[in-house]
């Protein structure tokens, strides 16, 4: 067909920091490589182009979102393909080591590339016998490779050394040859990498510090190191990927509630999550709600803080929100959807506030930075306690200040710094406000130096 650049759409979806891509085939129909269980954006694109998704590939059981490929099966009759290897419970092409399909004049051929996960393929996109591009999924990723310490923390080792040999097997193809993977900045299940989604193999053999490592062990090493931790739900979305995601029945329907219907859930023990920005929350929120502000992030730290994926939540919302964005972003992640939506201003009981405090005015509290261990060894006030926001959810209540302690909690713009004084307001403490700002703001105000390292 002869492949050009607008044949490919790449999707990134900023808050998981992954991309999906769709690959128009020429005859209406279209590829799906690593569609996620919102297919909204992809949906909008096939259709803005006249596609119909005919085959949906996975590279390998993702541990950071529901696959959209049983979605596409079901709604669209598209042919999932997948690593024969990962064992999936559903109907699929399985497929091996050099297994090709014929995709109507391109060929997609499936390459072995384990490490990320043990079942991980690679699909090289091919026009005759010329590579056109090659989808990476969690092997080869702009600078870096995908994390290997998720399907088994025993088996990070042995996965790191596949993982080493799976990036230099993909270092053989021509330098020319685009690299699409599906993890990128911002996700966990990459090690830090640049903004960039996409690459070359030529880039990547210049650029990519492991493909320097001179053997399997110092790769080991300079991976594993850059390991940080990750939200709960990674540990069971693989196997529910394995199984196949519960099939979903249009889109997600959440009833607005008047005061008493919340309130009567609330007594029952449904758990309020306020989704408006942060100065909207901290000026006044339903006691008890969790801050976890609507922005691309939101799915993430829901799963980090409410690990329990079957507990009933209601969102809080201000005019203009889109409570189904709220819904979808639980969805991905295998999270249950909120049970209703609470317009703020229709609620009539009491409000809880929390002060919103500029660096010159926190002296004498307690500071509690609750970013990534990596962002508070950068650079943090001196004397701040740190306990990642992800940690706080789970032992606030063993580590975190006392009831009684002066603490005003901070990350780097303010939207976790919420979150985290929500949980310990809503664990019993009574002197809690957040930092306005960032530990750039501090710098700037104060005129002292950030304190790097632990």
């Amino acid at each position: 067909m002869g492949f050009a650049r607008n044949h490919l759409i790449r999707l990134t979806d900023e808050g998981l920091g992954n991309s999906a891509y769709l690959v128009d085939l020429g005859d209406g129909r279209a590829l799906a490589v690593d569609a996620s269980r919102d297919l909204r954006a992809l949906r909008r694109a096939a259709e803005g182009r006249g596609l119909r998704v005919a085959l949906a590939a996975d590279t390998h059981l993702h541990a950071d979102f529901l696959t959209g490929a049983l979605r596409l099966a079901a709604e669209d009759g598209a042919r999932v393909l997948a690593s024969a290897a990962g064992d999936r419970a559903y109907a699929h092409r399985a497929l091996a080591e050099g297994d090709e399909v014929d995709l109507g004049g391109l060929t997609l051929r499936a390459l072995a590339t384990p490490g990320h996960t043990r079942e991980h393929l690679s699909y090289l996109l091919l026009d005759g016998p010329t590579p056109v591009g090659v989808f990476t999924g969690g092997s080869l990723i702009v600078g870096s490779a995908a994390r290997t310490d998720l399907v088994d923390p025993a088996l990070t080792l042995e996965l790191a050394h596949a993982q080493y040999a799976s990036l230099h097997r993909l270092a053989e193809l021509p330098d020319a040859t685009p690299v699409w993977p599906t993890h990128g900045a911002g996700s966990f299940c990459s090690a830090p990498s640049g903004q960039d989604r996409t690459t070359t193999i030529g880039a990547q053999k210049l650029a990519n510090p492991l493909l320097a490592a001179p053997d399997a062990d110092a790769f080991a090493d300079l991976l594993i190191s850059g390991l940080g931790t990750y939200p709960p739900y990674f540990d069971r979305l693989g196997e529910v990927n394995r199984a196949g995601p519960e099939p979903l029945s249009g889109e997600p329907r959440v009833p607005e509630l008047d005061s008493g219907r919340a309130r009567r859930m609330l007594a029952d023990g449904v758990l309020a999550v306020d989704v408006r920005p942060v100065d909207r929350f901290a000026a006044g929120h339903v006691p008890g709600a969790l801050s976890n502000a609507l922005r691309p992030s939101f799915a993430t730290w829901l799963g980090w803080i409410v690990a329990d994926p079957a507990t009933p939540w209601i969102a809080v919302t201000e005019p203009g929100q889109d409570v189904a964005e709220a819904a979808w972003q639980a969805l991905k992640i295998g999270h249950r959807p909120p049970d209703g939506h609470l317009p703020a201003a229709a609620w009539d009981g009491p409000l809880t506030t929390i002060p919103r405090l500029t660096a010159d005015r926190i002296e004498g509290r307690t500071v509690l930075d609750v970013r990534q261990d990596d962002e508070f060894t950068s650079g943090h006030i001196p004397s701040a306690r740190h306990i990642e926001l992800g940690a706080l959810a789970r032992t606030a209540a063993a580590t975190g200040p006392g009831p009684g302690e002066p603490t005003v909690v901070m990350c780097g713009h303010g939207e976790r710094a919420a979150t985290g004084a929500s949980l310990l307001l809503r664990r019993g403490a009574r002197d809690v406000a957040v930092l306005h700002g960032g530990p750039g703001d501090w710098a700037a105000l104060t005129g002292r130096a950030l304190q790097e390292g632990e």
